[in-house]
Formats: structure tokens, C-alpha cells, sequence
């Protein structure tokens, strides 16, 4: 008796292709809007300084509705971009611990929407200096360090890739971001109230998150390696 192999093809868990292409420009999208929202509350709102404040602070006050929207919103898309490069990408170097650190990054704008941060002195206008953090603030401090280091883990991860692909901009601007990135978070972390510090780090997190759009923009359009690879 000859037995015909089944040549069905299996089921995939994972998103179509289109739709995977459509989470990953969703996630691509993450960075955009939430520089153009925050930045546009930092140049409008009474009393926030960008040399003292940072942007998590908006979401105080009669419009901090707005930055917390700007949060989970945001969040929200970086979910959707890890979902996507997951499916896209699962099988190959990045392809397990790329997308879950982003996703983590993704829980981690999450909570900070979810979590306002505390008052910073002079803003909202007419807010003294705090003794301590206050629960909620330091749910917010929390949830925003779990995702600015998975983040930066995510930068090594990928640059790996990058490596892997030949692909030696994106392998340099991958570590260099990451570096980059966790010198700078790491000296507003310590506590410095340098106004050079605190413009330094508005440039790395808008550095960063051009990191991220343009990674997974580049994962959409290239999803594939060019030769068999093993998983991370």
C-alpha cells in the first residue's frame, strides 16, 4: 500500500503576512506620535521647562490626560510592532528576545500611562519640592526603568541581527544607541538636575525611538535573512 505524504500546509498561529506587515508599521508608528504629542504639550503648557522637567510630568495638572493618552497609546502601538516582528522574524537571530524586549517595552509605556508620575517642583505652576515619592510615582519610575532597559537590551539584541545580516549602519547605530542610550538615562536615574543632562537625555530618547521605527521598518521590508539561521 503506498502512502501519499499530506502536503497540507500547517496552520500558522501567527499573523498573515499582511497583517504582519501592518503591526510592524503600527509599531513603526510609536515613535512619531509620541514625540509630536509630547513636544507639543512641552512648547504649550504653562510652566514645564525642558531643562528641568521631563515629559512624564505632563501628566499632571487640568491636561494631563493628554500625556497619559500619549502613554497608552503609544504602549499600545509598540505592542503591536513586537506581535508583528515576532511573527516575522521568529526562527531566525533576534527573532525570540527582539520582540519579547520590545514588548516589554511596549508594558512598560503602559504603566507609565497608567501610573502618572508625581508633580515636579514648578509644575504644575505652584508645586514644592516633595520629601518622597509618592506610591503611584514610584509605580511610574518602575515601570518606566523595565522599559527604557529592555529597550536598550533590545539594541544589542537586533544589532546582533544586523550583524549576522552584514548590515554594519544598522549593526553601528544599533550599539551605538544603546550605549548612548543607557549613559544618558542612567545619569538622569542618578538624580542630576543639569539642565545640560536633562536636554541630553530629550536627545536620546528621540534618538532611540527613531531607532525603533526605523528598525522595524527595515524587519517589514526585510524579513527574511539571507541565509538559513538558527534561532537566538
Amino acid at each position: 500500500m503506498i502512502t501519499v505524504p499530506d502536503t497540507t500546509p500547517m496552520p500558522d498561529a501567527l499573523p498573515p503576512r499582511r497583517n504582519r506587515s501592518l503591526l510592524l508599521s503600527l509599531g513603526a508608528l510609536a515613535g512619531p506620535f509620541y514625540l509630536v504629542v509630547g513636544l507639543a504639550q512641552a512648547l504649550t503648557r504653562e510652566g514645564f521647562d525642558l531643562r528641568r522637567h521631563a515629559l512624564s510630568v505632563l501628566s499632571n495638572g487640568e491636561f494631563g490626560w493628554i500625556q497619559t493618552l500619549n502613554f497608552l497609546v503609544s504602549g499600545g502601538l509598540v505592542v503591536a510592532g513586537a506581535i508583528g516582528c515576532r511573527a516575522a522574524i521568529r526562527s531566525q537571530p533576534g527573532g525570540t528576545w527582539g520582540p519579547i524586549l520590545l514588548f516589554c517595552y511596549g508594558v512598560g509605556l503602559l504603566g507609565a500611562g497608567l501610573f502618572p508620575a508625581d508633580p515636579a517642583p514648578g509644575f504644575p505652576p505652584g508645586t514644592e519640592p516633595a520629601d518622597r515619592l509618592s506610591a503611584c510615582g514610584t509605580l511610574h519610575f518602575v515601570f518606566g526603568a523595565l522599559g527604557f532597559y529592555a529597550l536598550i537590551a533590545a539594541c544589542f539584541v537586533f544589532a546582533r541581527r544586523f550583524h549576522r545580516r552584514n548590515d554594519d549602519g544598522l549593526f553601528w547605530a544599533s550599539m551605538v544607541t544603546g550605549v548612548g542610550f543607557f549613559a544618558s538615562f542612567a545619569a538622569i536615574a542618578s538624580g542630576s538636575t543639569s539642565p545640560l543632562v536633562m536636554i541630553g537625555f530629550y536627545v536620546a530618547v528621540a534618538w532611540i525611538w527613531m531607532w525603533h521605527t526605523v528598525t522595524l521598518l527595515h524587519i517589514a521590508r526585510n524579513p527574511s535573512m539571507p541565509s538559513p539561521a538558527s534561532s537566538d
